[in-house]
């Protein structure tokens, strides 16, 4: 079996493809779930990636390319987990905050 040019970019491309899905995302996801904090993560990348996704796997489902829309798929669960999360810990985090204000005395000084 010989690889060709194509074939050596295809393998490494889903290689890289697949590290960012199955390692990169998932190990964010993991320090958003025990640190409960998302303020440090950037909500636009992981929406564009997970909008990305999802019309990869329609343009896989199209073509009936059932390697595009399995590879793709795959970033769809990972990076809707990690949206999932940030949403989750973004929202309590800004409830808890607003509890942990002190309420404004303005008649303290009258």
């Amino acid at each position: 079996m010989t690889f060709d040019q194509i074939t050596i970019v295809g393998l490494s491309t889903i290689a890289a493809s697949y590290m960012i899905k199955l390692i990169g995302f998932p190990e964010q996801a993991l320090k958003i779930y025990h640190s409960k904090n998302s303020d440090n993560v950037s909500g636009f990348l992981f929406l564009s990636s997970f909008i990305s996704y999802i019309l990869w796997t329609y343009y896989g489902y199209l073509k009936n390319d059932w390697v595009i829309m399995w590879g793709q798929s795959v970033g769809i669960l990972t990076s809707g987990i990690v949206l999932y999360l940030m949403n989750k810990y973004r929202r309590k985090n800004a409830s808890e905050n607003n509890t942990q204000q002190k309420p404004d005395d303005t008649n303290a000084n009258t």
